[in-house]
C-alpha cells in the first residue's frame, strides 16, 4: 500500500485509540488480558472495537500464555494486555518463557503517568528496566504520536529473524493524550532474512557428501521457519537419520523410517547412541541446549558440525562449527538441497536399524489407558493429525513427548527453555482460540495445573474446545523422581499431603469433568469426553513410583543414560 493510500481524514484521537486502531490494522483479532487503573483508557478504547475479541483472564500470567498459545499454534504474533505494577510483574514469567522459546508476543502494559514515574507511585514498577533481559526489545512510550511508529516497529521486531517478545509500556497520561492523525503507518512486517553465503552452502554440501555417519539434528527453529517439508526432502535425499529436540517434535513424522526420536536427557536410547557414533552433525535451528546435549564436552565427540541458525549469536556459542551458516533455516536448506547428491548410505542406515532394535524407547503399560504411557496412547487414538497437544512441565510432559505420535509441525506446544509449570492450560486455551475448529488437549500434572488452575474459568467463559488430561500422582513428580534416583530417596517437599478434588473443582469452574478412576470403561469415557465439544477435565490417578525413563543423570554424557 502506498503512503498516499494510508492518508486519512484528520482525526483527533487519544493514545489509547491510536493503539487499538493500530492493532486492528495489524490484523490482531484476539487479545487476552486484565484491566486496571493504569490501562483503563486502553480498555475504554478497546470497548469500541468491532474487530477485536477480548479474553478476560483470571491472572496476567494466564494472559501471557494465552498469547503464546495463539502465536505457537498459528505462527503469527499475538498480543496480551496488563496494567502497571503487579499486573506487569505477573506477566514476566510468560514473557521470559516466550524469549527462551522464540515466540512472537507483543505485551502492552499500562504505566503510571509520566510525572509520577520514579516517585514510587501506587502500582509503579520499573517495567522498562525489568524487561530488558527477557525481551527482544522494549519501549516506554513518551507521547501518543510515538505510538504510530512504535506499534508497527514492535511487530516487525517480534517477527524478524529469531522471533521473540516485545513489550510496550504506555503511561496513563499518554493513553489519554490527544493528537491529530493524518496518516496511518503500514503494519509491521518481518524484515527480509539475511542473505545466504553460497560458499558456505557449498562447503556444507561437500561435508555431507564426505560423511559416513551423518545425523540431522533439528531444533525449534525448523518449526518457526516453516521448514518441515524441506527438512523431510533433505533427509530423504541425503539418507540422513534424524533426531529432534523437545521443541522440534513433529518436524518429521514419528513413523518416518529416518526418524530416530528425541535426543537428550529423556530421549530415545537409539537416538543418543547413534549421535555418539556420528561423524557429522547437521544442526538446524537448534542451540545445543544442555537438556539435549548432556555433558557438552562429551557430546558427539567424533562429529564435525554444520550449524544453521537465524540467530548469529548461537553460531559457535556452545560448540565450535566447521561450517556455520547464518540465515533462515528453510531458505538455507532450499539452497542446500540441489547441491547435494542422493545417497542411500546402506551401511549407516543398517547400523541405525540395528540401534533401533537394540536400544528402543520402551513404553511400559502402554496398553492400559489408566497408566502414564497408556493414557497418552489412548488420547492419541481419539484425535486426528490436526489436533493440538499442549503440556505443562514435568513427568507428564516427557511421557507425552515420548509416547504421543507426533505427525505435524505446530501441533506440539510445550515450554522448553524456561520449563514453566502452569504453562499448559492457558497455552492450550490460546491455541483453541487461534484454531477453534481443532481439538486441543493439554496434558498436565497436579502440581503444574494448580499453578494456573484459575484459567479453567476462562476456558468455560470462552467455551474453548480444550481437554485437560490430568495425570494426578499427588506429587511434584519429576522432582520426586530425581530425589529418588539421585538424592537417596529423601522425598522432602515433593509430595502433596493435601490435594483438591479436581473433578469437583472443574465442575465448580463451569467445566465438564470425567474421572477415569471410577469409569467402568475408561477408553469409552475418554472417547466421549474428547469428542464432546467444549472444555473438559479428564482426571486419572498415576502411581507416584512411575518414572520417566531413560534419564541422563545431571552432569553426565548422553551415553550414560540410565533406565533404558
Amino acid at each position: 500500500m502506498s503512503q498516499n493510500q494510508n492518508k486519512t481524514k484528520p482525526e483527533l484521537l487519544t493514545g489509547a485509540e491510536i493503539a487499538v486502531r493500530l492493532l486492528e490494522r495489524q490484523g490482531i483479532r484476539t487479545i487476552a488480558g486484565i484491566l486496571g487503573s493504569a490501562n483503563l483508557p486502553l480498555y475504554d478504547a478497546l470497548s469500541y472495537s468491532k474487530q477485536i475479541h477480548h479474553v478476560l483472564t483470571r491472572h496476567e500470567q494466564g494472559a501471557g500464555f494465552i498469547a503464546q498459545g495463539m502465536a505457537r499454534a498459528s505462527g503469527q504474533p499475538a498480543v496480551c494486555f496488563a496494567t502497571s505494577g503487579p499486573g506487569t510483574t505477573n506477566l514476566l514469567t510468560a514473557i521470559a518463557d516466550a524469549k527462551l522459546d522464540s515466540i512472537p508476543v507483543v505485551a502492552i502494559t499500562g504505566q503510571v503517568s509520566r510525572n509520577m514515574i520514579g516517585t514510587d507511585a501506587f502500582q509503579e514498577v520499573d517495567t522498562y528496566g525489568m524487561t530488558i533481559p527477557i525481551t527482544k526489545h522494549n519501549y516506554l512510550v513518551n507521547s501518543a504520536a510515538d505510538l504510530l511508529h512504535i506499534l508497527p516497529q514492535a511487530f516487525r521486531i517480534a517477527t524478524s529473524g529469531r522471533p521473540g517478545p516485545v513489550l510496550i509500556d504506555i503511561p496513563k497520561d499518554v493513553q489519554l493524550e490527544e493528537v491529530e492523525v493524518t496518516a496511518w503507518p503500514e503494519p509491521g512486517c518481518p524484515d527480509a532474512p539475511p542473505s545466504i553465503d553460497p560458499m558456505l552452502v557449498e562447503a556444507a554440501a561437500r561435508m555431507m557428501a564426505e560423511a559416513k555417519r551423518p545425523i540431522l539434528y533439528l531444533g525449534g527453529g525448523v518449526i518457526h521457519s516453516g521448514a518441515a517439508d524441506v527438512v523431510r526432502q533433505l533427509a530423504e535425499k541425503a539418507g540422513l537419520p534424524t533426531v529432534t529436540t523437545l521443541l522440534a517434535l513433529g518436524a518429521l513424522p514419528f513413523d518416518h523410517p529416518l526418524w530416530l526420536g528425541m535426543l537428550g536427557m529423556h530421549g530415545a536410547p537409539c537416538a543418543n547412541k547413534a549421535m555418539d557414533e556420528s561423524d557429522l552433525l547437521i544442526v538446524v535451528g537448534a542451540r545445543f541446549d544442555d537438556r539435549a546435549t548432556g555433558k557438552l564436552a562429551e557430546f558427539c565427540p567424533q562429529a564435525k558440525v554444520i550449524h544453521i541458525d537465524i540467530d548469529p549469536a548461537e553460531l559457535n556459542k556452545l560448540r565450535a562449527s566447521h561450517v556455520a551458516i547464518g540465515g533462515d533455516v528453510g531458505a538455507v536448506l532450499q539452497a542446500l538441497l540441489p547441491r547435494i547428491e542422493a545417497q542411500a548410505r546402506p551401511d549407516w542406515l543398517a547400523r541405525i536399524r540395528q540401534l533401533k532394535e537394540d536400544w528402543p524407547l520402551r513404553l511400559p503399560g502402554s496398553e492400559d489407558p489408566c497408566t502414564h504411557y497408556g493414557l497418552v496412547k489412548a488420547v492419541a487414538e481419539c484425535l486426528d493429525e490436526n489436533a493440538i497437544l499442549a503440556t505443562d512441565v514435568g513427568q507428564h510432559q516427557m511421557w507425552a513427548a515420548q509416547a504421543y505420535p507426533h505427525r505435524k509441525p505446530r501441533r506440539w506446544l510445550t515450554s522448553g527453555g524456561l520449563g514453566t509449570m502452569g504453562f499448559g492450560l492457558p497455552t492450550a486455551l490460546g491455541a483453541a482460540l487461534a484454531e477453534p475448529e481443532n481439538t486441543v488437549v493439554c496434558f498436565s500434572g497436579d502440581g503444574s495445573l494448580l499453578m494456573n488452575i484459575q484459567e479453567l474459568v476462562t476456558a468455560a467463559q470462552e467455551n474453548a474446545n480444550v481437554k485437560v488430561v490430568l495425570m494426578n500422582n499427588s506429587a511434584l513428580g519429576l522432582v520426586h523422581q530425581q530425589q529418588t534416583q539421585f538424592y537417596g530417596a529423601r522425598h522432602f517437599a515433593s509430595l502433596f499431603s493435601q490435594n483438591p478434588d479436581f473433578v469437583a473443582l472443574a465442575l465448580a469452574c463451569g467445566v465438564r469433568a470425567v474421572n477415569l478412576d471410577s469409569a467402568s470403561d475408561p477408553r469409552a469415557a475418554l472417547r466421549e469426553a474428547i469428542a464432546t465439544r467444549g472444555p473438559c477435565l479428564i482426571h486419572c490417578s498415576i502411581d507416584v513410583q512411575e518414572l520417566v525413563c531413560p534419564i541422563v543423570p545431571p552432569g553426565a554424557a548422553n551415553r550414560e543414560m540410565i533406565g533404558v
